[in-house]
């Protein structure tokens, strides 16, 4: 019987010392606890995805002398461990084989994604071999993440004898992944007759988050032991013993799910960044007292503040939200009214829009009057703004450059307005009371830039809206594809449309987490000069 464990780790991009110390303590760990395998994720010692840090030879050679100091502190077991391979003059995702002190053996990742928001074929090279070992009476091999999904890597076993395939990875999470993930790893395990041992990195990097769910998988396919979701875990399984039980599948609910990975983002970003506290432009509205309401649950509310800033269109029900929602999670708010300023701005501009009837400009000033104000008290106590913006107002540009798109990290980034409303509701109900009040999931949404203003004046009703720009933005639909699904031709062409002219204004919006398959930034990458319409 083999004893293995799944060490699934935060390791963090570039800092190879802490990363090589949680490695080595987890060896320690497995020492203690007598077990004969420990797996580590994949690129464990540089983190992942390490990007352009792979052209600095000095940051390879520095992650080669991690691993054999790795080497040295493992004995009486068997360490896999994720790192970037240099041989020859090229680069390699491999993994390690550490035993009795140092490298027995290295295998090099066969299957390279250049897809969504991989980019490995940029850095390494591909590996051309499979590797399978013995320990004791077992024969295992090893893979690493994209590898098990690829049915010519799976046909290599066939008449190897291959008890269980250890499997190291670093797969980012969206709504849905840890399904296709699964069914991905059963087959693997049916069609090759092995055992599956999956190792994933959990934690937030810029964009993505890693949800962990390390799993065992047993020949027939069944889910026999699976990690925890969202934080770090230490999942052991015995090859060898007896199984009495299998596993449920994973059945989150995907507003639980959302919630986790997005307070794992935020989180991971905020501290892996060096930054103490956030503050947010709190406006009355659904999408600013949602991200409130994560920012305090990932880090907080000693470590949240809220900048409420009315203008002479700010009604007395949204301001008055705005307060009662900083005031329900005990967060400590500034007030400062827009009022003077924006008088300040018309006045000095009055000689020259002389003749010119109020317009965008006006409602712009404002929004870029509440940017300035943010970044100002950034600055002053340095705060990291948090953007408010959903995915649904960025797709149509319904935003302002340099005023309500100003911000660190947008939490929002990749939400669509209804899953914006889904989130609010399901916090309400883990809450167990209305911590976000109805007032502001039941109220028409509105900028309040103009008198009487509504989201609805200037884009689609969100429930016509937001199916379309799915289908269009992450199904790559084209406009007879998604006209065919019953939408208005002249709808649509209008999505379209407002989607397309603004990619200029995305791309200088700031990141925010991947939540959807399809995310705007390095996994949605369109050119902003684009003549081909639809």
């Amino acid at each position: 019987m083999l004893k293995i464990a799944l060490a699934q780790i935060n390791a963090i991009v570039g800092d190879l010392e802490a990363n090589k110390r949680k490695i080595i303590a987890g060896i320690e760990r497995a020492r203690r606890e007598k077990f004969d395998v420990i797996v580590f994720p994949e690129l464990a010692i540089t983190g992942y995805p390490p990007e352009d840090l792979l052209l600095k030879n000095h940051f390879v050679q520095e992650n080669l002398k991690c691993l054999k100091l790795i080497a040295k502190a493992c004995k009486d077991l068997v360490a896999i461990v994720g790192f970037a391979d240099s041989f020859a003059g090229r680069i390699y995702n491999a993994c390690a084989i550490i035993q009795n002190g140092k490298v027995c053996g290295v295998y090099r990742k066969m299957y390279l994604p250049s897809y969504s928001v991989f980019d490995e074929a940029r850095y390494f090279n591909a590996g051309g071999t499979l590797t399978v070992c013995k320990l004791g009476k077992y024969n295992f091999a090893l893979s690493i993440c994209e590898d098990i999904w690829k049915e010519d890597f799976i046909r290599s076993f066939k008449g190897k004898n291959i008890d269980f395939i250890l499997n190291i990875s670093a797969s980012p999470f969206y709504l849905g992944k840890v399904y296709l993930r699964q069914q991905a790893l059963s087959l693997a395990a049916r069609k090759t007759g092995a055992f599956i041992f999956y190792c994933n990195l959990v934690g937030g990097q810029d964009e993505l988050v890693f949800d962990g769910t390390s799993t065992v998988v047993n020949p027939k396919g069944e889910l026999v032991a699976i990690g925890k979701r969202f934080e770090e875990d230490f999942l052991a399984f015995s090859v060898g013993e007896k199984i009495t039980h299998k596993v449920q599948k994973v059945s989150s609910r995907a507003d639980e799910e959302c919630y986790r990975a997005l307070c794992l983002g935020l989180s991971d970003y905020v501290k892996k960044n060096g930054f103490g506290k956030v503050i947010i432009g709190i406006s009355g509205g659904i999408d600013s007292a949602l991200v409130l309401a994560l920012a305090v649950h990932s880090l907080g509310r000693e470590n949240v503040f809220g900048l409420i800033m009315p203008s002479r269109y700010t009604s007395a029900e949204t301001l008055s939200d705005a307060k009662k929602v900083c005031d329900n999670f005990n967060v400590k708010y500034y007030l400062v009214s827009i009022e003077e300023i924006f008088a300040s701005f018309l006045s000095s501009l009055a000689p020259e829009f002389a003749g010119k009837a109020p317009d965008k400009t006006e409602e712009n000033l404002q929004a870029r009057i509440r940017g300035a104000l943010l970044m100002a008290f950034s600055n002053k106590f340095g705060y990291l703004v948090l953007n408010t913006g959903n995915k649904s107002e960025v797709s149509c540009g319904y935003c302002t450059l340099y005023g309500d798109m100003v911000g660190g990290f947008g939490v929002l980034k990749d939400l669509s307005k209804d899953l914006v409303y889904k989130l609010s509701r399901y916090i309400n109900e883990i809450q167990g009371r209305e911590v976000l009040p109805y007032s502001i999931i039941e109220r028409a949404p509105s900028a309040e830039l103009k008198p009487n203003q509504k989201d609805s004046d200037s884009l689609p009703e969100y429930k016509l809206l937001d199916p379309i720009l799915k289908l269009y933005i992450e199904e790559d639909c084209s406009l007879e594809k998604i006209v065919a699904q019953g939408y208005s031709r002249d709808l649509v062409k209008r999505v379209i449309n407002m989607v397309d002219v603004s990619e200029y204004k995305r791309r200088q919006g700031p990141i925010g987490i991947k939540i959807t398959p399809r995310a705007f930034g390095k996994d949605r990458r369109m050119p902003i000069t684009n003549r081909f319409s639809q």
